[in-house]
């Protein structure tokens, strides 16, 4: 129960004192970063998948 007690401060010490948040500004143009890169992912994802649809369809109507 002591190292798990130990751990705890430990951890507590680093996130308070020798962790570098950022702030809030990067923090926003981050999560858009983020968001922009998901949004055009799923288009991708989207587009290959309506390829595959319309060629299985093409084959399985021959």
């Amino acid at each position: 129960m002591r190292k798990f007690i130990n751990y705890l401060k430990e951890s507590y010490a680093e996130m308070t004192k020798k962790v570098t948040w950022p702030t809030w500004d990067k923090l926003q143009s981050s999560a858009i970063v983020v968001m922009v890169a998901s949004a055009i992912f799923a288009l991708v994802i989207f587009a290959i998948d309506f390829v595959i649809e319309a060629a299985m369809k093409f084959i399985y109507t021959l």
